[in-house]
Order: structure tokens, then sequence, then C-alpha cells
């Protein structure tokens, strides 16, 4: 009898252990209100099928809490779906949060629209990945968000602590190339999968690496403790995102960034510090990305 107790605690933790190293807490949605005269059956299998595979996988050798898991979100519309073939071309909405520390906040970390996200798919298909051997567009889809979610993440806590990664996804997008699919290739879009991990870790880019860490941990993260010291902080890290921009002018990457920090940026400084100090922060902004000037407007105020 003692011995079976000890199995079972052994079991118990061997489970306990692989929970905790999962990284990823996902909701996917499909939006399948285009497709018309298709069992929608199809759709919730493989929305069910797609929540399951990023959130029981272990993307990385790191170890998270429940806790700690990374909330994302992908909102899939499919356009077209194609029953003999299997094929579905749609867009995908993915968004990452991160909490700040001390507070009920949360901070969207990541958020872009993918345009081309289309791939094959039969109903009670099996989800498989490879990293070695990348040959399923669908499982390639779902994995280069994971390691983009998780690096950056991994930015926001640590100087540059998304490296390894983030090299990984970059890796995948480089044995992608043979998928056939739209998005994994150079110069096809400047917004596209290869563009912004490619961006991403290239060395002119690296201040806007350099910025995660100084805007999330030492700017947001610091807010409950010393909300005036915490937005100064906040200001000097966006000197990163505008010499970012300085050094790769056509990078996407500055722009989606101060996209989905728009609303956040805007709470931040506006009618905050000395007007000198928020025209600063205005002309900045309104630099990188003139198309939320209605947003950057309001900091003057």
């Amino acid at each position: 009898m003692k011995h079976w107790r000890i199995m079972v605690i052994l079991i118990v933790a061997a489970c306990w252990g692989e929970i905790k190293a999962q990284e990823l807490q996902a909701r996917v949605s499909i939006n399948h209100a285009q497709v018309q005269g298709t069992d929608e059956r199809v759709f919730k299998q493989l929305e069910q099928s797609l929540q399951q595979f990023v959130n029981d996988r272990q993307w990385t050798d790191l170890q998270f809490d429940k806790k700690e898991r990374i909330n994302c979100v992908f909102n899939i519309t499919v356009g077209k779906y194609d029953k003999s073939t299997g094929r579905m071309e749609a867009t995908a909405n993915i968004q990452a949060i991160r909490p700040v520390y001390g507070s009920t906040y949360t901070t969207t970390i990541y958020s872009n629209q993918d345009t081309d996200f289309n791939f094959d798919y039969a109903e009670y298909d099996q989800l498989n990945f490879h990293p070695e051997t990348i040959d399923h567009q669908l499982t390639a889809l779902m994995a280069y968000y994971a390691y983009l979610i998780i690096g950056i993440d991994l930015d926001t806590f640590s100087p540059m602590g998304g490296t390894d990664v983030l090299q990984q996804c970059y890796l995948l997008v480089n044995n992608a190339q043979s998928l056939g699919f739209a998005g994994w290739k150079a110069f096809d879009n400047d917004r596209n999968r290869y563009s912004i991990i490619s961006d991403y870790l290239d060395e002119p880019m690296r201040p806007i690496r350099q910025l995660q860490y100084e805007y999330y941990r030492k700017g947001l993260d610091q807010m409950v403790t010393n909300t005036e010291r915490a937005r100064k902080t906040i200001s000097s890290a966006l000197q990163l995102l505008k010499q970012a921009h300085q050094n790769k002018m056509m990078s996407r990457m500055p722009q989606i960034w101060t996209d989905y920090k728009r609303d956040e940026l805007t709470n931040i400084f506006q009618g905050k510090g000395t007007a000198k100090e928020r025209e600063e922060i205005y002309n900045l902004l309104t630099d990188i990305n003139a198309s939320q000037n209605n947003a950057w407007e309001k900091i003057k105020e």
C-alpha cells in the first residue's frame, strides 16, 4: 500500500510539472458568418483543436506557473471555405496581454492583424508540430505566433530576455518558405510574418527591444509605487522607439507598436507633466505614426 501511494504521488507530481511548463493561455474564436451552406461543426472542431494545440503544448524549456501563463487571443475570420479541398481563406487578429505589477490592470504587449491567415483543414485533422520539419501551414501559423508572443513577453521582463525564443520564431519562418502560402516571404508585405520577426531581431531595431523592458518593467510596473517617476521613465523609453524608427525608416514595427499602445499612451500623458514634455511626446508619436493624430492631440490638452 505504501508503494502504491508513492506511485500516485509521483504521477501527480509529474502531471503538475507538465501543467506548470505551459506558457500560453490562449482563447481561439472562429467567425464563419461569411461562409454559407457549411456545417458549422467543422469550425467548432477547428476552434477547439487550435485552442488545445496552443495551450497544451510546451513551447520552450522554461517553467511557467499557471498564474504566469501569457493570455492571448486569436480571433480568426474565415471569408472562404472550399469543403472539397479543406482550404480556408481567413484573416486573424492576434493579441497578447500581460498584467501590470501591483494592479488589476493588464497591458497589451502585441496586437496585429494577419491578412494572409490561409490554411487547409478538414474535420478531425490531427494537429502535429515538429520544429525541425515545417510541413503544415496551420500548425506553422499557430507556432509562429506562440514563439513571437512568448519572446516579446520575455523581453518585457528582462533586457533582451526573449532572444532564444524569437530566434526559434525566425527559424520557423525560414523553414516555412516552401509551404506555398503567403505571409512567409521577404518583401511580399511590409507587415507580414517574415517582416515582423525579421525587423524585431534586426540590429538597427535593437532599441525597440530595449524599449520593451524599459516601458513595461521599469515604467508600467512601477506606476503603483511612484506614478510620476514611472511616467518619466516611459517618456525616456519612447526615445528608444524614436531611435528605432530613425535607424530603419521602412520598418512598420514602430507604427504597429504605437497602433496598439495608442489609448494607453494617451492616458499616461494626457494632462500630465509640463506643456513642454507633452509637446515633445506629441511630436515624437506624430512623427512615428501620424495616422493616430486624433489620439496624440489629446496628449497636448
